[in-house]
């Protein structure tokens, strides 16, 4: 198999053939190089990673369900540097292409499965969403994807970076494989359809007014599945705190992480990778308490807000995705504003669906949908619903 977008990691492509008789029997996917495939190394996005661990011998739980299920697995995918990235760049394996928008990246962490799922190399493809690393190229590509409750899937074999906000995620090009994937990785069909629609009017303030108009479509049609729309608040602190909570505490555990590797093999790492961790590390006591409190206060009121049958809307990213080949002064506001909309998936744990649909300068943006701990399923019947209204 070619690979045109540069979304698989370099070398032999191995191909693992699924249970013939399984529900995904016929389906194509990959995995971000942070799951294990036995007999293939796990690369974390950085060279020296690979070199200091072993070949494992068995497959990531979520390698093993989708082969169990029927899909036949296809390659391992580039992902940014041991996923400590949000954009898509590489500094040793490049940045795979973005086919939505091939001037303009991909998104990362979990850029090369988004790359190859718009690029119809497989049907779908594993990433992973710490803190927005499927979330963010969904909507930079044009793909359904979800960031599941936090806790729900069993992460074996999964290279951790922030375990506190870490959990396995996919992609499709439609609702349809979307949903077919989503019943075998959550063991539950799609759920009943919410009743209530909340719309996260800080949210679409801090987007681009451009996302913002552009969104407005898709919000009618979710209106006219789940029913007229009341205007919340989704961080009374300001969307800028939580982000300030996540930055707080997912870089500490990164940090916790990757020392005892940092300490014993002297890793090569791009700048920007570097300057995260040591950032990590110089976070105060008295930081990390803050932290951690603002991260109940934003659970409570996810739990305030999504009682069971209702669900709330935002714009997945605050605009398009940024072209290639910025430099770090230009890209450190847009992680950070990306962070503003994505600091609830790690800090509350809540599941979040990115639903693709809309498009700023022929660019790609996605609709997200969140519903309580636990409503997965909810979320993807939405997502079913919105394309059948297409």
């Amino acid at each position: 198999m070619t690979d045109p977008v540069n979304a698989f990691v370099a070398g032999p492509r191995a191909r693992i053939a699924g249970n013939p008789d399984g529900p995904l029997s016929g389906l194509t996917f990959a995995v971000k190089d942070l799951f294990d495939v036995a007999g293939l190394p796990t690369g974390g996005g950085n060279h020296d990673w690979a070199k200091a661990n072993p070949v494992p011998t068995r497959h990531a739980w979520a390698v093993q369900i989708l082969l169990d299920a029927g899909a036949d697995f296809v390659g391992k995918t580039i992902t940014d540097e041991v996923s400590l990235g949000i954009l898509g760049e590489n500094a040793f394996d490049g940045t795979p292409t973005n086919s939505a928008a091939p001037e303009r990246v991909p998104g990362g962490s979990s850029s090369g499965s988004a790359a190859a799922v718009a690029a119809g190399l497989c049907d779908t493809a594993l990433g992973t969403d710490t803190g927005g690393s499927v979330r963010v190229p969904s909507s930079f590509c044009g793909l359904y994807g979800i960031r599941p409750t936090h806790g729900r899937l069993d992460l074996t074999g999964l290279m951790p970076q922030a375990p506190s906000s870490d959990t396995a995620g996919w992609f499709a090009r439609d609702a349809d494989t979307f949903a077919r994937v989503s019943s075998v990785m959550l063991d539950e069909a799609p759920g009943a359809l919410p009743t209530k629609l909340l719309l996260a009017v800080d949210a679409f303030g801090f987007a681009d007014p451009e996302v913002a108009d552009a969104l407005q479509p898709m919000v009618r049609k979710l209106e006219r599945i789940v029913g007229p729309a009341r205007e919340e608040i989704m961080a009374p602190q300001g969307l800028s705190v939580w982000a300030r909570a996540q930055r707080s505490l997912q870089p500490v555990e990164a940090w916790q992480t990757f020392k005892p590797w940092i300490e014993r093999h002297n890793p090569r790492m791009a700048f920007s990778v570097a300057a995260g961790l040591i950032a990590g590390s110089q976070v105060s006591a008295s930081e990390r308490n803050w932290a951690a409190l603002m991260r109940e206060e934003a659970r409570a009121r996810l739990r305030h807000l999504l009682p069971p049958g209702t669900i709330l809307c935002l714009p997945t990213t605050p605009f398009p995705a940024p072209l290639r080949g910025l430099s770090i002064p230009e890209l450190q506001p847009m992680r950070d504003r990306i962070t503003c909309l994505c600091a609830q998936g790690g800090l509350t744990g809540s599941p979040q669906v990115s639903i693709p649909g809309a498009t700023v300068d022929g660019a790609p943006v996605g609709l997200s949908v969140i519903g309580g701990r636990g409503t997965d399923a909810s979320l993807i019947a939405v997502a079913q619903a919105m394309e059948a209204l297409a």
